[in-house]
This record gives structure tokens, sequence and C-alpha cells, in this order.
């Protein structure tokens, strides 16, 4: 018999966040850390790290934690001393009141769609600018009092962390969050027991549990799906932020889309306006026609009146190429159910997701999105322009310029964003009710009655306080990284306080162009190593993990900041996340954006330098583009005009005129210090910045913007639709399907031009149709419509609509005198098109026929 050494079973483990228990006077804290009012209240920010300095840096921000894991020797103390605790009662007071606040009662409810939120660090839900952007939305949603909720995933991997080798290629490391640990809570049932979403998916049900956000005075609820009622196959779905598949991608926008419309209801909430935050939520829509048709009755059409009536689709991305497309037997495979619940055939669900009905394409969630979505719109003034030019195949028979798609140009939650310092200045010298009319410049015109040191002073002191940071965090990561020790401290010692600092942090993605810099090595060196005018730069951010050529010019930036001549004059901070962004944007000179227009949408990373006196250096695309304009004296713009056709071209000339201005204009502008030791013409740009730019880029303007363009129509027309039973929703209806079957029976008897045989400017003509309406009467419209040609591009140059002059049995006389005003190339012709004052713009029917 062989006696065997040892013999062990798998360990079997069981998980168990253990918590310090509050005492009663410390309570108090364990709510604030609940809510993310602390984020942005920065006396709550600085209650939590001054309750344990280093706990708040070792568990990045993270007040649940800080609680969690203090000594209890520790809380003793803090309830022995008089002062912290009158701190915690008073930040607690404030919070009250704040909380104490009602909701506004004139601007409609809305429930806010999307697949990412950045809220603060240590809350994983987000890659980037969009979740930011999505974080602030919510913020000043609450600052505001809007009835806003929101619908989101809480991922258990999230978005990945990012460290560099040794020899600079980024590692993506993908560490599971500990939902016990974060700011959120659990959403309970009736039972206190975690209350579980059912979401049919094709041949099983997907189990998800939620949880609960509190930012301020609004809710976000976070869908889960990683728990063991559901299989390995489908734990993943909320694994990782645009991770996996396109059928990974698939099911999670269906949970996102359905499983978020089914959650709210679950919930009891019940918004007029869904704002679906780009296409990834675009199936809402498809669960909201559902539920018009099984709960409220109504025929498909007459739902989709009543979805398109009240939805809004954002759209952030400028090219198609970013757009989710799926294949039909891919998107069959979840969606085949629906069109027998709609009562609709399975094409007419795939011709709602084609640019071109009828034919092979892919189903686009943008596509969706716009046919039932009333309005859209891109995220700056530009944007828009793009946007409009991008869907323009959508609604075919109308110029681009015509589309409906609007705009309104992103911002930024100033007090997020705004350093502590910045916001007490604020505070002081321009008066505290700045902060409830931060969108308004003339409660930002005191800056400029600021004395010039005291700006100086402040820039100083934000500067100071980046280096530090910059020089812990960059010597941290070097030698976790298992750099060498005495390398890192000679690169952190030529960190110079009196240098111009430029920073670029953003996704490392080509078409931000982060190295048009290092096209001339030569002129860059000089600029850096000039003793008497010092500039360094700081670049930070991450690369998709399957972007190539984004991960290698990281790796490129990194070999050049290692080269002898640029040795702590170029330096990356690695893992760029909303600490590290925070630092950048307050502490740094001057915010660099080189992106190849028009490919940023918006970008907001400048508009939180405003914020802090930070200037920017642009490309005059997305929101500089506007921002600019405001004042050209308060930063600095590469031109909207392109040179070349050849990219190459276009970016050696960009590269070349980068460097022409920081050695003719920035730098000696910097540095023409007088006695005090500043630039005073600086200072006047730093004061046009926050005076004349800043003001016009809040998230407080920017809410304002969809209120009053967007939400509010929306909503009143909506409330139009619905009443007496749908009377008005089943009306226009029953109109379109007159025009439908009458389109194709509309015949012109007559139609003729009058005027000279030459075209000249300043000539008159007449033109003269007579159409048989086919019973359509004055439901029929008629216009002319002249295209300008100009260097090969046709530009909309006119629409003027006949008028009538005679109508008999269906039959109407339409007149139009048109003078020609300006010389030049057009092309014209003549448009009909159904007509009626019920219809929110013409791409709500857009039927054409030219004739």
């Amino acid at each position: 018999m062989k006696i065997k050494v040892s013999q062990a079973n798998a360990p079997i483990m069981h998980e168990a966040t253990v918590i310090a228990e509050l005492p009663a006077s410390l309570q108090p804290l364990w709510e604030l850390a609940h809510n993310l009012w602390w984020v942005w209240n920065s006396d709550a920010k600085s209650l939590f790290r001054d309750i344990h300095p280093d706990l708040w840096r070792s568990t990045g921000e993270n007040p649940v934690m800080v609680l969690q894991r203090i000594s209890s020797e520790r809380l003793k103390a803090i309830m022995k001393d008089a002062d912290m605790m009158e701190r915690i009662n008073q930040v607690y007071a404030d919070f009250k009141e704040y909380m104490s606040k009602p909701m506004r009662k004139d601007v409609p409810s809305v429930s806010y769609f999307s697949m990412e939120y950045g809220l603060c660090n240590c809350l994983k839900i987000y890659s980037g600018g969009l979740g930011v952007l999505a974080g602030d939305y919510i913020k000043e949603a609450s600052d505001s009092c809007v009835d806003m909720t929101a619908v989101g995933f809480l991922y258990r991997y999230g978005y990945f962390t990012q460290s560099l080798s040794v020899d600079g290629h980024q590692v993506a490391n993908y560490e599971p969050q500990n939902f016990n640990q974060l700011p959120i809570e659990q959403v309970l049932d009736e039972n206190n027991q975690p209350m579980i979403l059912e979401v049919p998916y094709p041949g099983r049900i997907i189990y998800s549990h939620v949880w609960r956000v509190n930012v301020g005075r609004m809710k976000l609820y976070l869908l889960d799906t990683d728990f063991d009622l559901n299989s390995e196959y489908d734990r993943c779905i909320t694994h990782k932020l645009y991770g996996g598949d396109w059928e990974n991608r698939l099911k999670q926008e269906y949970l996102l889309g359905i499983g978020g419309v089914l959650m709210l209801k679950k919930l009891g909430v019940n918004s007029t306006i869904y704002h679906c935050n780009e296409g990834h939520a675009a199936l809402l829509n498809l669960q909201r026609l559902v539920d018009f048709v099984e709960e409220k009755h109504l025929a498909f059409p007459a739902a989709l009146e009543m979805v398109r009536s009240s939805s809004l689709y954002t759209v952030h991305t400028p090219v198609p190429a970013g757009h989710d497309y799926f294949d039909e037997d891919l998107f069959g495979k979840y969606l085949h159910e629906f069109p027998a619940r709609l009562g609709i055939s399975w094409s007419d669900l795939m011709n709602m997701g084609r640019e071109n009905p009828d034919t092979n394409e892919r189903f686009s969630m943008s596509v969706f999105a716009l046919n039932t979505c009333q309005e859209a719109n891109g995220v700056s003034w530009l944007h828009g322009e793009v946007s409009k030019k991008m869907f323009a195949g959508i609604w075919k028979g109308y110029s681009w310029e015509e589309s409906h798609v609007g705009y309104v140009t992103n911002g930024v939650h100033m007090p997020t964003w705004a350093a502590s310092e910045w916001k007490k200045y604020y505070a002081e010298k321009l008066g505290k009710e700045m902060f409830t009319h931060q969108s308004d410049p003339k409660y930002w015109a005191k800056i400029f009655d600021a004395p010039d040191e005291e700006i100086w002073e402040m820039r100083m002191t934000m500067k100071n306080k980046f280096i530090n940071f910059l020089k812990r965090d960059f010597k941290e990561k070097w030698l976790a990284n298992q750099g060498d020790p005495s390398a890192v401290m000679n690169i952190v010692e030529k960190i110079n306080p009196n240098a111009l600092i430029i920073g670029f942090a953003r996704r490392f993605a080509t078409y931000k162009r982060a190295h048009l810099l290092f096209t001339d090595l030569d002129r860059l060196a000089k600029i850096v190593n000039n003793e008497q005018f010092p500039v360094q730069f700081v670049f930070s951010g991450k690369a998709h993990p399957a972007d190539g050529a984004g991960q290698g010019l990281i790796k490129r930036i990194i070999e050049i900041s290692r080269m002898p001549q640029f040795l702590g004059k170029i330096i990356f901070l690695e893992d760029y996340n909303m600490v590290v962004a925070k630092r950048l944007v307050t502490g740094v000179d001057i915010w660099l954006n080189t992106p190849t227009r028009p490919l940023e949408a918006s970008g907001t990373s400048g508009e939180k330098a405003e914020m802090n006196g930070v200037l920017n250096f642009s490309v005059l695309d997305g929101w500089w583009y506007e921002g600019y304009k405001f004042d050209e004296k308060a930063g600095w713009a590469l031109t909207d005009k392109r040179t070349y056709t050849d990219q190459g071209m276009q970016d050696r000339l960009d590269a070349a005129t980068i460097y022409q201005m920081l050695e003719n204009e920035i730098i000696p502008l910097y540095f023409a210090k007088n006695s005090k030791g500043y630039s005073p013409e600086w200072i006047q740009y730093i004061k046009g910045s926050i005076g004349h730019i800043a003001p016009h880029f809040t998230m407080q303007r920017m809410i304002e913007d969809y209120i009053q363009r967007f939400y509010d129509p929306e909503a009143k027309r909506f409330n139009k639709l619905a009443a007496n039973d749908y009377a008005l929703a089943k009306e226009i209806v029953a109109w379109k399907e007159q025009v439908v079957d009458a389109w194709d029976g509309v015949k012109v008897l007559e139609f003729n031009i009058e005027g000279p045989a030459q075209s000249a400017s300043g000539k008159d003509y007449n033109v003269e149709a007579v159409i048989d309406t086919n019973g359509l009467g004055r439901s029929l419209g008629l216009e002319y419509v002249a295209y300008r040609v100009e260097d090969g591009q046709e530009h909309l140059a006119e629409v003027k609509p006949f008028t009538v002059v005679s109508e008999k049995d269906g039959v109407i006389k339409y007149e139009l005198h048109e003078t020609v005003q300006d010389a030049g190339v057009y092309r014209y012709g003549f448009r009909l098109y159904p007509a009626s004052d019920k219809l929110p713009h013409r791409q709500d029917f857009a039927y054409v026929r030219w004739i």
C-alpha cells in the first residue's frame, strides 16, 4: 500500500467584504460616500481626502473603500477632533440643503441611455470622451433640477488600465471591480432581496441585477448580468466596455435598449422624452414600439408616430465607419420575434435600419435611430454639418443642407473640472451667483478686473501642484515597470516649473495626430532645449487594444522621450484616467489638440482647460471652431483650410505651422515677463479665455440647449399627438396612408417656363404647372430648388415654393415668379412633396418627386 504524501481537493472559497462599523455620529459619511455629489463639491471631496490621505490615494479616490478600510483608532481620533466633526456636519448640512431643492416642473422628464458614464475615477464604467460627457451631463441634470433618469451598464472589468512595458509597449490590464466597494447601491425588491430583471432573449431569459448610482438629485441605473442565474455565455455581456465580438456587441445593445426600457417600467419610471446617446442604445425604441402596440393597442404606424415624437438621437461619430452595423443573419438571430409583435414583416424591420431599403445592406443602429427619432443632433456646429452630409442618403430627394439634423455643442461640468482653487477664486472675485449662471458671460466679466498678479499666482499654484503630481506619479509608474531608479530621478529632476508646459492627452487614435509634433526632431530639440525659454511636453492617453497604429504611436513617443535630447523634456504619463486628466487640464500652460479636420466631433478636454486658465492651441475643429471666434486673442488656432489633398503633405505643413507658431508667437509671448515675473500679455490671454470663451462651453449651457431645441418642442408635440386617445397621431397616419396610396397616380398635365432665351442675372422668369393631384389637393406642394456649382461642388442656393392660383376637381394650377439674382453656374429643378403643417419637418415623411 502506497501512502500519499498529500491530498486535497480544489479550494472552495467564498468572498466576504468586512467593513468598519461607523459610529452613529459618523453615519453621515456613509450617506455622503454613496452620492456622487462629493465628486464636484470641493468641501466634500477634501473632507474624504483629509479623513485618511494615504487611503484616499491608494483606493483611487474612493470614499466607500476609505470608510471600509479605515481603522477603529482613526475613527476614534476623528470623533475627538472637534474641527473635523464640525466639517463633517457642515458638509452633510450642505448636502441636505442641496438635495432638498425640488425638480423643475417646467421641463419634461427625460430617460437618458448611454453605454458609458465617466463620473469619477473609482467607478470604471467609461472609456473616454463619450462617457465623460455623459457623466458630466447627468451631473448637470442634477444641478439644474432636470427630472432625468439615466440607464447604463455596471461592467465587471470596465475599460482597461494601462501600463507600459520597458520598451514602451502598451499593456492592457482588465481588473475586476468589487461592486460592494463602489459608491453604488444595489436595488432591492419588495422582499429586501436583490431585484432581478428578466430580459427575454430568443430561447432564454437573461437575468440582470440593477444597481443605482446616486448622482446628486438624479439616479443612474446600471444593469449587471454577471451572476450565477445566467450561463457563462451570458454573464459576460456586462464584463467589458466595447469588448468581445460582434455577437456580444449585439447582446449588449439589446440589453441596453430593450432591457433598459423594461427596467424603467419595472422601476415605475415613465419619462416623456427618451434620449439615445449614440446608436448603441437605439433598440430602446424597438421595445417602446412594442409597448405602444401591446399595451396602448395602437397599430404600428401610430405607435411609430408616438415613439418618434418623443425620441432624440445624439450622434458623436463623424464617419460612417464608426457606426455599428450588424449582418442580417446575426440580427435575425436575436430580433426575429419582434416583427410579429409589431404587426410588420421582417423586411419592414430590416429596412428601418438600412439607408437603402430592400437591399442586402447590414442593419445600422444609427439609421434605425434616425428612423425612430423625430430629432437628431451632432455635438458641435461643425459636426452637425458633417452629420447632415453623413446621413443625407437616408432622406433622398433632399440636399444635406436641408436636413433637420441639428446640433448642440458639447460642454463640460464646470464644478467637476475647475480646480477647487479656481472655484474658490471665482466665488470671491466673480460672486457665488456665477455658479448658478455659468452660461451667462456677464457673470464672468469681473475676471477682467482681477489683478494680473493674482491670476499669475493662481496659475503657478496649479502648475506646481501638477508638477508635484507628475513627479510622484511618473516615478511610481516607472519603478512599478522595473525601470532604472537612477534614470527616473534624472528625468523628474528636469521637470521645470519655469518652463512653458504643453499638454496633449486623449485617446490615441491616428486621426488625433499626436505624431505631428515629432515630424522634425531636430527642430523640436531646439525648442525644448532653449535654456533661456524652456519648453516641456506632457503626453498621456490610451490606444484601443485592437488599434495597432495607436499603440505604435505611444511606443514611438516613449522611444523619443528617452532620447538624450528629450529626456525630461517630453514625458508620457501612463494610465490616463479622470484623476490624471484633472491634473493635466488644471496644471499645464497650453492644451494642444491636432486632429485631422473634421474628424473631431467636438472634443471637451480643451473646454476643461478653459475653466482653469489654460490656453488652447488647436486645429479649428469641433468645439474650438466656435470657441476661437469668441476671442482670437485668447488662444491659438491652426487654420481650417486644407492646402493638400494628400494627408501626408497636409500633416507636414501642419507640423511646420505648429513649430512656427511656437517659435514666433507662443513662446515669446509667455516669456515676455515683466519685473514681477510674468508676461502681462499672457495674463490678458488667460482673462480673455476665461471671460469670453469659458461661459459658452459649460454643461449648464448645453443642457439648456437640449431643453430649448429638443426636449420642450418634442414634449409639446408628443402631448398633442397623445391627447384624446392619440387622435392626432391617428389622423397623421391616415393622411400619410392617403398620400402613399395616391402618390403614383399624381400626374403633371402642363408645365411651362417663360423667360429670356439667354439666362442673365436680373432677368425674370415665370413658371406654370398644372398637376392632377389624384385627390391630394393642397396636401401636395411644389417648389423650385436651385444649386450653385462652384469648384465642382453643389451648394443649395434657393428653395422657393409655388403659389396655388386655382384648384378644381383635384387639379391644381401652380405659379412661380423667379428673378435670377447672381451670375454663375446653377443646377435647378422642381420638386413635388407632401405638405402638412402637422409634420415636425420634411424628413419626417420624405416622399419626393422631381418633375
